[in-house]
């Protein structure tokens, strides 16, 4: 298989950033389109970016002399790009606007915005946990009227923080779930630099993050039926998501309650053996393993293990028997990275080995 050319649009915001580190010498894909707002076109992009760079590690080399292109000029990246990825920071109704015109154009779209999310024919995609869902994509071209251009999207960062923990479980009929996420300022695009508020401080609400957080772990539990995805009615989730002092980072503190409740030991076991497609095809960013257990009672914590796996793992610990639910536990994962621009990598990767990117 050739290696594929890829478009990040929105190239200078922070999960842009993320997305060019991870897909340099990438060995399924090329960069060869970077897009931004109206403001940025026309620019280098290391003039396009100037001191808005945010990550630790140097913008690489190959993406500094690149041309920016504006998001919106759709002849000149259909012409340069095989697939899209798109993480721009713009009001819904034009993202979602602007990702069907990719899609209308011919272009693939693996997207880390929320506009198509809920979509009922746009796979919303946890590679590790519902693949299957890819599926309802030819339904989704015979809507747009397309040949080869559709959306996939991948979820909010936080339920990917206790979705793969709770995946395996979902066996012993989970019937409800109570989640409060602890979630880093980096999931907001911002620093400690520019977000001074947020320091020496805990701040108990996060706009539409708790409505995303009950809804959308039952779509990528459902299943596909006659071209759609029929979300899961079960189990209850009720969420509180707070941002917390911390760069990098989700975590979440998970109460569960089964319909036949499992042993510790019998979920134990299910998190050790989970495994999926990413694992089996050595996919270059899958986690050597998905979720990994650490017995240590102050463990995960989140500048120790949100590294795991290059930023792909989920870490869970401090599993306990619960007074009003069935157990407790906790669950980690790197918010910019297995929860933004890594997981839509993944994602790509795994469109690239099931030959959906030809």
């Amino acid at each position: 298989m050739n290696k594929k050319r890829a478009a990040v649009v929105g190239a200078t915001g922070m999960v842009g950033q993320r997305l060019l580190l991870l897909l340099q010498n990438h060995p399924y894909f090329d960069v060869t389109v970077l897009a931004a707002s109206a403001n940025s076109a026309g620019k280098k992009y290391s003039d396009a970016i100037g001191s808005r760079w945010k990550l630790s590690i140097p913008c690489p080399d190959y993406a500094k002399d690149m041309t920016v292109v504006a998001a919106d000029d759709i002849d000149c990246i259909k012409a340069n790009a095989d697939f899209v990825f798109c993480a721009v920071d713009m009001p819904k109704a034009e993202v979602k606007a602007l990702e069907e015109a990719y899609a209308k154009a011919e272009l693939i779209v693996v997207s880390n915005n929320s506009a198509n999310r809920l979509v009922e024919d746009v796979p919303m995609i946890i590679p590790e946990i519902n693949e299957s869902h890819l599926s309802v994509i030819e339904a989704q071209k015979k809507r747009l009227g397309t040949k080869r251009g559709y959306i996939v999207v991948k979820p909010n960062c936080s339920i990917q923080s206790y979705v793969p923990a709770l995946t395996p479980l979902l066996g012993y009929g989970i019937e409800s779930i109570s989640v409060t996420t602890m979630q880093a300022i980096s999931g907001a695009g911002k620093t400690f630099d520019s977000f001074p508020e947020i320091i020496d401080n805990v701040i108990p609400y996060i706009g539409g993050e708790e409505e995303k957080s009950e809804v959308e772990p039952l779509k990528v539990w459902g299943n596909v039926v006659d071209g759609k995805i029929v979300p899961a009615t079960e189990p209850i989730i009720t969420a509180q998501c707070i941002r917390v002092p911390v760069s990098d980072g989700h975590l979440a503190s998970v109460f569960v309650k089964f319909k036949n409740k499992p042993t510790i030991e019998q979920m134990l076991e299910a998190w050790d053996k989970f495994e999926a497609t990413p694992q089996k095809l050595a996919l270059p960013h899958a986690p050597a393993k998905f979720v990994t257990y650490i017995d240590e009672p102050n463990r995960p914590q989140t500048k120790l293990d949100r590294d795991i796996y290059g930023g792909m793992g989920v870490t869970v610990g401090r599993l306990r028997p619960d007074h009003l639910f069935d157990y407790k536990f906790v669950c980690l994962s790197h918010n910019t990275l297995r929860g933004a621009a890594g997981g839509g990598v993944l994602t790509a990767e795994l469109l690239y080995r099931l030959g959906l990117l030809d």
